[in-house]
């Protein structure tokens, strides 16, 4: 009896086994079931290491952005003149100059000795010239007194002639007589003529003479002049007010005609020269307003000019400044621009997001739950600015979204800000 009970007993113990395993494998399987339906844990993002915008309805202004450097509107460059060799160098980049400001000196013997022979050349023609005019006065004077004795010579025989031809009609002398005398004063008017005549070829001379020599004379004060110019131009000098923006010479430099010396500029009438992508370009006009930034304040200006032609994908604006500039700007110090193209009335916008081009569709991360996370919208953009862009379809006004890059959260659809 005691064998029978035992078997029991055993047998008790093994069917409690089995329920259990059972019940251990059951629950094994509803969690697995329960666990493999759950969803992922969505990933958490600092809220501090994103850039976010509020969807705003009003007015857009349309910009492009540009940068470039100050350059100046009335700018000369001051050239050697002549050959020579830079002896001194008086005034340093920076400095401020009048026109008549020296800048360098420079030397050359050969141009100064050349300065000198021209000048001695006409203070010697000038003087041949003095020579020249006493010897012809003189013989001005021999031929005025010839014609004058002629003159006299011719009146008497004539005088005589005349007397001659009176007696011989009382017939007090022989018709010889008188014919001979009438004879005499025609040759003495024949010879009155002709000193006349050499008189005058004689004036006429003279005055050949001495134009030619006035000619010389002024031809070598002009070239001694020139020379004596071209000395002076030794002395370069700025030519202009304003400061000295370039300076390229050095003591013992030898420096040939038309070497670039300097260059000065005037500090105070400056422009900007701005860069524009080639793709932007096309929207800017002659008279648009421009904001410059100096870095040492803003200022107002106007589209002047646009160059025609794209270099390296850039295209050139000038943009005159129509306000004084601040203190401390300088030429050819860089500078940003934004150029105001357009204002468009009651739209959405948004500041521009990092991959958010004008004109197109792409995907953004809204803030939602009162901001606590975000999630991915379809989001359509129209017209594009410098900073911000249209926003077409897709948000609300008041609507937030994640502006900075979120290429990491791709594969996601919501993510989780704390």
């Amino acid at each position: 009896m005691d064998i029978q009970r035992q078997a029991k007993s055993v047998s008790r113990r093994h069917v409690v086994r089995v329920a259990f395993a059972l019940v251990v494998i059951s629950v094994a399987v509803v969690i697995t079931l329960g666990l493999s339906r759950l969803k992922p844990a969505l990933p958490k993002v600092e809220r501090a290491t994103i850039l976010t915008g509020v969807v705003t309805r009003g007015q857009m202004v349309r910009e492009v952005r540009g940068t470039g450097t100050l350059t100046a509107n009335d700018a000369r460059v001051v050239a050697a003149a002549a050959a020579g060799r830079v002896e001194r160098v008086l005034v340093q980049p920076g400095g401020q100059v009048r026109a008549d400001t020296v800048l360098i000196e420079l030397s050359n013997p050969e141009l100064e000795q050349a300065a000198a022979d021209t000048q001695f050349q006409l203070l010697l023609a000038q003087d041949e010239y003095k020579n020249l005019r006493v010897k012809l006065e003189s013989e001005q004077m021999g031929l005025e007194a010839a014609v004058a004795t002629a003159q006299a010579e011719y009146k008497q025989a004539a005088l005589q002639a005349d007397t001659d031809q009176s007696l011989l009609d009382k017939g007090l002398i022989p018709a010889i007589t008188a014919k001979l005398s009438r004879l005499k004063a025609d040759e003495l008017a024949t010879r009155q003529t002709i000193a006349e005549r050499q008189l005058n070829v004689g004036t006429r001379s003279a005055q050949a003479q001495t134009g030619a020599q006035e000619t010389r004379i002024a031809q070598l004060r002009a070239l001694s002049q020139l020379k004596q110019q071209q000395v002076g131009t030794l002395r370069v000098v700025a030519g202009t007010p304003g400061v000295i923006q370039q300076l390229q010479a050095e003591v013992g430099q030898q420096v040939t005609p038309g070497t670039n010396l300097a260059r000065v500029v005037e500090p105070d009438n400056l422009k900007a020269e701005l860069h524009i992508p080639e793709g932007q370009a096309k929207e800017v006009a002659v008279g648009q307003i421009v904001s410059i930034d100096t870095h040492n304040g803003v200022v107002a200006g106007r589209v002047a000019r646009i160059d025609p032609a794209v270099q390296q994908g850039t295209v050139t604006v000038d943009v005159t400044l129509g306000e004084r500039l601040p203190q401390g700007v300088r030429p050819d110090q860089s500078v940003d621009a934004l150029i105001e193209l357009q204002r468009l009335e009651n739209v959405l916008y948004v500041e521009r997001p990092a991959f958010g081009q004008a004109d197109s569709e792409t995907e953004l991360f809204k803030l939602v739950d009162g901001g606590a996370g975000a999630a991915r919208v379809r989001v359509k953009l129209g017209r594009g600015s410098a900073n911000t862009v249209e926003v077409l379809e897709g948000l609300q006004e008041s609507d937030q979204v994640i502006l900075s890059d979120t290429s990491a959260w791709n594969s996601l659809e919501r993510i989780r800000l704390e």
